[in-house]
């Protein structure tokens, strides 16, 4: 897994969780985050949670599927991006 594959399938897919760039890659979270933090430095990746209340409230979810990220390009700059997921966590 390289940079550049990580970013082909981020902007093809516009956002995705942590869980889901680990699964497709089929590779540790935490060896894709390391490599999202580069893109996030170059400023071509954000990282935002599921929900507001994630990660501060009951500590249920994996953290790797809380996370999403986000291709940043000058299309999506001027969005405002909805991060929520429907039907997504039901522990707050």
């Amino acid at each position: 897994m390289i940079l550049s594959q990580i970013r082909d399938y981020l902007k093809q897919r516009g956002q995705c969780t942590l869980s889901d760039i680990a699964l497709h890659f089929d590779t540790d979270a935490d060896a894709v985050r390391g490599m999202l933090d580069v893109w996030i430095r170059k400023g071509k990746v954000e990282r935002r949670s599921a929900t507001a209340s994630c990660g501060t409230s009951c500590q249920s979810c994996d953290p790797a599927s809380t996370e999403v990220y986000f291709w940043v390009d000058e299309q999506s700059a001027d969005k405002k991006i909805d991060v929520s997921v429907p039907g997504f966590c039901d522990h707050h």
